[in-house]
């Protein structure tokens, strides 16, 4: 990605592997897409000022206030995940299949009018379920031949003067157990200048990333209608995460550069699991028959129970048929994580039975994410956040077709680059949907695509290029829906 963030992530990974936790980890748990229901997704997201779609429950909760009756809903949906990546004129691609669920839940409706006639508070909503919020499920591989560097280089440069006993037990010191680090003689010894078979490079690197998990929310909703003109909601999200990843990084002598060194595999396993709580107020105002106006503001999520736990394993080959496989300790960490508020305006054009045209504007600053513990004060990781995050303004344009009980949908969305240094990696996307609409019972399907540009380096920008990568994914969504 940019320099400057992956020279200082790829730091912490050279270090003692007790504070792994950074900007990269606060980013990928603040930046949220599109999911949820088939309608939501077909229509961009655009629904702070149109409410009555389950996935409104987690980005304006005013939107429950326009239930006049209970419903239930699930949204099965079915993803594809694919990565391009040009690594020194090499080029590679892999892709990922998901099954996963986008929304399930149940809203509540009561009528208020049925006890007092004349109130002006129509109708109470009470709604439950889930929202996906992030998916993370994707697949990378990265390949070429690297005349100037190897993965072992900046090892050497961390390892110079340190004795053995005190190499960091996730890197440089599993790369000296594995013997792909070693001390030549003792002029070497007395100043512990490690050498290494490939220190200029002249191999070919090879490496597989794995993702997979979700950001999944809980919502407990709260709504009002006043009049049929103002509609209020509150919700308290109870956001979860589960993130793994598995990384398998080769190095191969293809060119017989070395009389001992044949190749080295260095596989680094993560899970990270978290609990947060969040927020949500919203209102929507019913401003004529034609136009509506949404707000919506959500407080910081505070992860409270977030933890990581990682090893690491190296294997290396030798010329002479030998190996050497050698295992990190288990590392565990648990640390709290706040991602930044939001604040979201909306707008919603209805024009009469024919459509809809509506459009929400979100802001976010990315640079407030801050990560906290008992025992370390995450100083120099928040003052990197500051420093190359930065605030970001997203749109969701969407609109939808009735033709009697056919439903035809579009919607496009601009989720905004939130790096302030680097290449722009600013996410699209666009989608399509239709669905059958009846008194008691609905079905809508949907699908979109979203592409997003970055960069990727297989270790330190100091010592090697980035592979350029394009992310992809295409994801099938279809939501069947009851009406009470």
């Amino acid at each position: 990605m940019k320099k400057l963030i992956v020279a200082l992530f790829t730091l912490a990974a050279f270090m003692p592997a007790l504070h792994a936790q950074n900007e990269v980890d606060a980013l990928r748990y603040s930046r949220l897409n599109n999911s949820g229901t088939a309608r939501f997704v077909a229509m961009g997201g655009a629904f702070g000022a149109l409410g009555a779609d389950f996935s409104s429950l987690s980005y304006n909760p005013a939107g429950i206030g326009l239930y006049k009756s209970s419903e239930i809903s699930i949204t099965p949906s079915f993803s594809v995940s694919k990565t391009e990546a040009d690594f020194n004129g090499s080029f590679r691609e892999d892709s990922k299949y998901t099954f996963n669920l986008g929304s399930v839940g149940i809203v509540v409706a009561t009528d208020l009018r049925a006890r007092n006639p004349q109130s002006v508070w129509k109708n109470v909503q009470f709604g439950f379920g889930l929202n996906r919020m992030a998916d993370f499920n994707n697949r990378t591989m990265i390949e070429g031949t690297n005349n100037t560097s190897s993965f072992l280089t900046p090892y050497l440069d961390n390892a110079y003067g340190v004795a053995p006993e005190n190499l960091g037990a996730f890197n440089t010191g599993l790369a000296y157990d594995a013997d792909l680090l070693f001390l030549r003689d003792a002029a070497d010894s007395a100043t512990w200048n490690y050498q290494s078979d490939l220190p200029g490079g002249g191999v070919n690197q090879r490496e597989s990333i794995v993702t997979k998990g979700s950001l999944n929310e809980m919502v407990f909703t709260v709504g009002a209608n006043y009049g049929d003109r103002l509609y209020l909601g509150a919700t308290i999200g109870v956001p979860y995460i589960k993130y793994s990843s598995r990384t398998v990084y080769t190095e191969t002598d293809e060119e017989g550069n070395s009389d001992y060194f044949d190749s080295f595999t260095r596989t680094d396993e993560l899970e990270t699991s978290g609990t947060g709580i969040n927020l949500k107020l919203g209102l929507i105002f019913r401003a004529s028959d034609w136009l509506r106006i949404g707000g919506a503001l959500h407080t910081p999520t505070f992860y409270n129970g977030m933890a990581d736990s990682w090893n690491a394993t190296i294997k290396s080959n030798f010329d002479n048929n030998s190996s050497i496989t050698v295992h990190s300790p288990e590392g565990f960490y648990e640390y709290e994580l706040t991602t930044p508020m939001r604040a979201i305006g909306s707008v919603g054009f209805v024009l009469g039975k024919a459509g809809i045209i509506s459009a929400d504007y979100e802001y976010v600053d990315y640079s407030s994410a801050r990560l906290r513990a008992p025992d370390y004060d995450f100083n120099g990781e928040n003052e990197t956040i500051s420093n190359t995050l930065m605030q970001a303004n997203n749109l969701r344009l969407g609109t939808e077709w009735r033709f009697g009980s056919l439903n035809l949908r579009g919607g496009y969305t601009i989720s905004a680059n939130p790096y302030k240094y680097g290449t722009d990696a600013t996410r699209s996307a666009y989608s399509l949907g239709l669905g059958v609409r009846e008194k008691n019972f609905f079905i809508d399907l949907a699908w979109i695509h979203a592409s997003m540009d970055d960069e990727y380096y297989l270790y330190s920008s100091e010592y090697v290029p980035a592979a350029m990568t394009k992310l992809m994914n295409n994801s099938f969504l279809m939501t069947v829906g009851i009406k009470y």
